[in-house]
């Protein structure tokens, strides 16, 4: 009795991975149905519950029509499933926020659900109170299960094929590694893909709960505490709210969610299955340190500032002020460095103490470095500008003794050259990505300078970079269509990065 049903969930598992993937986000659709039930609002309720119930249909006829073939499953196929499940699927999300608000158009929608899937977090519902607290509830769980499909391709998928920021690492050339064939001698790939799952969904799940319920014990209410929870895991920045400016949980709210944003710098801070250069412990893990000083840096310099230019501001004694400064500064910083992109509520206090009226060019700075690898953040990652630093280091000693011989150990050195150049392709990449998306957006008439924020919130997967880096926000929803969909061409591209594609065209990655 006990082997049929387990021969069963194991038939279910050799389906398409899109197809279980699509199946997930459809049983996600009872959530804010059962909580649009529990507010009393029966047509937010009604487009999810009937377009759950459409969506495993179709899972269901499909997987009947595929479940006699013999699957092939390969690390191309898995890699091409990640690309599809961020351009195909939103289609099918945006079908129940479309019907919930009824007053938006349906680009608007898709616009909206890759932005969420992909952790941007771009908002182009500009009024919090336009959107139900159940659509509300939806929009920040796709970001919420879009982290938890990174967090989890970061290891089964983009790891052995050398991307994703592991290529500035590892030996092999991007898209290609011996793990290819290791894993195509298997009878099934995608076993380390369950095998991964298994291991972390249970630590990202167990993370979001734990901080949602101390959020909820410094007086958050329940819906604001579970999305902010949920967008600070998955470094989407979407709020119920609109930010955590106007949270009940205040500065002790703000240090717990600090705490957690720190998962997003390294992947050693919840995990040790995939060490980035050789360190399992997490102070010599130089993502980590990098991250650190940095959060530590840059607030301090904005702290000092306000005696250094004291010709230009008021210098003010306040300590009061001065520590409020200091702490805001630290939170958005460490905010922005992650792609979250959520400002402290002490952030103003910090540029009216460092005298910067607008300090949107240090914020698109952050963004662009990004997190750690195989976390939720996106950017150019720690990493990639650590084995730039160090070759740049290299590059400056050799200067002076053009002889000498690195000092640095044997998992740097090799950061120093081989890592160094990969990262420095992947940088020019990005920079090319961030020219021509803005040289597009500027053919539809929008101005320069919002052009570049838009670029650079999109392949950096920092949405809130509309409203935050500019004298004036952005406002998505008065964009022409055509440049909605350059922006939702950036965030896939840039969630997936841009080595990742140039994989997938490469013939060597398919005739392995």
């Amino acid at each position: 009795m006990i082997r049929r049903p387990l021969k069963q969930v194991r038939g279910v598992l050799r389906l398409p991975l899109l197809l279980l993937i699509w199946g997930v986000f459809a049983i996600a659709m009872w959530i804010p149905a059962v909580h649009a039930v529990i507010v009393d609002d029966h047509q937010t309720s009604q487009s999810f519950f009937y377009s759950g119930i459409v969506g495993l249909t179709l899972v269901a006829f499909v997987g009947l029509s595929v479940s006699n073939r013999v699957p092939r499953y390969g690390m191309p196929g898995q890699l091409m499933t990640l690309l599809a499940t961020f351009v195909l699927l939103p289609l099918y999300l945006a079908i129940p926020l479309q019907d919930a608000l009824r007053n938006t158009s349906y680009l608007n929608a898709y616009f909206d659900m890759v932005s969420a899937l992909t952790t941007t977090g771009a908002d182009i519902f500009d009024r919090p109170g336009r959107v139900p607290d159940s659509v509300h509830l939806w929009r920040v769980l796709v970001a919420w299960l879009g982290g938890m499909f990174m967090w989890i391709a970061a290891s089964a998928v983009l790891a052995p094929l050398s991307l994703g920021g592991f290529e500035v690492t590892t030996r092999a050339e991007p898209g290609r590694s011996d793990a290819i064939l290791r894993e195509s001698q298997r009878p099934d790939p995608r076993r380390k893909l369950i095998i991964v799952t298994r291991a972390l969904a249970p630590v990202y799940a167990g993370l979001t709960l734990a901080l949602a319920l101390l959020l909820m014990l410094c007086g958050e209410s329940g819906l604001v505490a579970v999305s902010h929870a949920m967008s600070i895991m998955a470094t989407s920045g979407l709020s119920p709210i609109g930010g955590i400016q106007d949270a009940q949980a205040g500065l002790a709210g703000e240090m717990i969610m600090f705490l957690f944003l720190l998962f997003a710098l390294s992947r050693l801070t919840f995990s040790s299955d995939t060490v980035a250069v050789g360190h399992g412990r997490l102070d010599k893990d130089p993502e980590f340190r990098s991250g650190i000083l940095i959060i530590l840096g840059v607030p301090m310099l904005l702290f000092l500032r306000h005696w250094l230019a004291s010709l230009e501001v008021n210098a003010s004694d306040d300590w009061g002020m001065a520590l409020t400064s200091l702490w805001g500064a630290i939170f958005t910083v460490a905010s922005f460095l992650t792609t979250n992109g959520f400002e402290s509520a002490y952030w103003f206090s910090a540029q009216e103490w460092s005298g910067l009226e607008t300090p949107g060019m240090i914020l698109l700075g952050l963004a662009v470095m990004g997190g750690g690898v195989a976390t939720t953040a996106g950017g150019v990652k720690l990493l990639r500008v650590y084995a730039l630093y160090l070759n740049g280091l290299r590059e400056m000693e050799r200067l002076v003794l053009p002889s000498s011989v690195s000092g640095e150990g044997r998992g740097n050195r090799r950061l120093q050259s081989n890592g160094a150049f990969v990262a420095w392709i992947f940088f020019m990449l990005f920079a090319l990505s961030l020219t021509l998306i803005s040289v597009a957006l500027s053919a539809f008439g929008i101005p320069f300078e919002q052009a570049m924020i838009l670029a650079v919130a999109g392949l950096s997967t920092t949405g809130p970079l509309v409203e935050a880096a500019g004298q004036v926000p952005i406002e998505l929803n008065l964009l022409d269509a055509p440049a909605k969909l350059i922006l939702c061409f950036a965030m896939v591209l840039g969630r997936l990065e841009t080595l990742a594609i140039i994989a997938l065209l490469s013939p060597n990655l398919w005739r392995n």
